[in-house]
């Protein structure tokens, strides 16, 4: 069967192949009986770059969003709403051009450490699909893909989404039990995915204390990690339900978590700091994970603060969500409230988050063991195989995904 809806996003799979006595559908023989973590080595013929997609001029605007909200019957004078952020940068949304960058960082990686493996990048929402890059592997012979996805957190957006749209590709394309996908695993507390940010932090809280004369940071300033909020139902299904992580799930406390290490490794343990969100997108009788960014800052002064340092913490790159939420929005409201604000970089190109990628596609090519993995809180080592019902979608329920134990 071939590939007939390729430059297109495909539509969602109606079932996951799995192999005879396989509990994992799609995956490659050493993860198909749903180990934590794979401590077998497995020979891969390429990774999978899997991103979000962005438009790429005004009139790609609408029709990506439509992708990202389909299924969900939004009008497009409502997408217009959100439209007019992308037009604020001329109907072009800059993680494109992060992915081309970054995929060229890894292949620099690869090639530097002598690793044979190419990177065939695919996206959820927008061209390259995730259907042209399964298929330009199937027409390249490579059968195993190692994915990552750009994505550092558990929830059913940042991480089984992406592992549905994997078990998409694979039927869109007739390539299912023909190539086989694995994933690494969720990588916030990975250090090459946190380095950036403590860096990001020390910089930026020197960087107030010498511009700002006079300024304490234990009691002028205030540290604002900020993530995109999620509908609260969907937090409490993030990770394995069964490790009872409460109210926000895994995606909080992995979250909180990884806060903690970056004030510490930055030496800022006794800066105030916040867990915030922003970018809510449900309707308001809909519960999402709060403070929003904007109410936070909105507080500060309030407490007696005079500056705030705002950490992309959820995000890899600079997203709309970045560019506009915070550099525009967030930005803007401090100033409002008469604070002076920095906001840290995200990782993108980071030499640390880069090499850190690889080393975690190397983690399953060598098969190492989960007790010699890096990883920067009590949380970690993440899974290599998701557990059965981890990140449902309450609204959608469970749909065909690859990278975990079925469901």
């Amino acid at each position: 069967m071939a590939a007939t809806n390729l430059g297109r996003k495909p539509e969602p799979a109606t079932s996951a192949y799995r192999a005879p006595g396989a509990i994992v559908p799609g995956a490659t023989e050493p993860a198909q009986s749903g180990p934590e973590h794979v401590e077998a080595p497995v020979r891969y013929d390429a990774i999978l770059l899997a991103g979000f997609g962005g438009p790429e001029g005004q009139d790609d605007v609408i029709p990506f969003l439509r992708n990202v909200t389909r299924g969900r019957g939004i009008p497009d004078e409502r997408l217009e709403e959100v439209a007019v952020h992308y037009r604020h940068f001329g109907g072009v949304s800059p993680i494109n051009e992060h992915n081309r960058e970054l995929k060229a960082a890894l292949e620099a990686e690869l090639a530097r450490r002598g690793v044979d493996l190419p990177v065939i990048w695919g996206n959820r929402n927008w061209a390259p699909y995730m259907n042209d890059a399964v298929q330009e592997a199937g027409d390249r012979g490579f059968t195993n893909l190692i994915a990552v996805a750009t994505s550092a957190y558990s929830s059913y957006s940042s991480c089984r989404q992406y592992r549905e749209d994997f078990a998409d590709a694979l039927e869109d394309t007739g390539l299912s039990g023909v190539v086989r996908i694995d994933k690494v695993r969720q990588f916030f507390d990975h250090p090459g995915f946190v380095q950036p940010f403590v860096e990001g932090v020390r910089d930026a809280l020197a960087s107030l204390s010498a511009e700002h004369a006079g300024l304490n940071p234990t009691t002028d300033v205030e540290v604002l990690f900020a993530t995109h909020s999620i509908p609260t139902t969907d937090a409490a299904k993030s990770g394995p339900v069964e490790r009872g992580f409460g109210e926000g799930g895994a995606y909080a406390a992995q979250h909180l978590a990884v806060a903690q290490v970056v004030m510490r490794e930055a030496g800022a343990d006794g800066v105030p700091w916040q867990l915030v969100y922003q970018s809510r997108s449900g309707p308001p009788t809909q519960p999402w994970l709060e403070p929003d960014v904007n109410d936070a800052i909105a507080e500060l002064p309030a407490a007696g603060r005079k500056a705030v340092v705002i950490v992309p913490l959820g995000f890899v790159s600079d997203h709309m969500e970045v560019m506009w939420d915070l550099d525009e929005e967030a930005i803007a409201t401090a100033a409002e409230h008469g604070l002076a604000a920095v906001r840290v970089p995200t990782p993108g190109v980071h030499p640390a988050y880069v090499a850190g990628l690889v080393d975690l596609v190397l983690e399953r090519v060598d098969g190492m063991p989960a007790d010699e993995r890096p990883h920067a809180t009590d949380l970690g080592p993440w899974y290599d195989v998701c557990r059965p019902g981890c990140c449902e979608n309450v609204r959608l329920g469970f749909k065909p995904a690859l990278a975990g134990i079925a469901p």
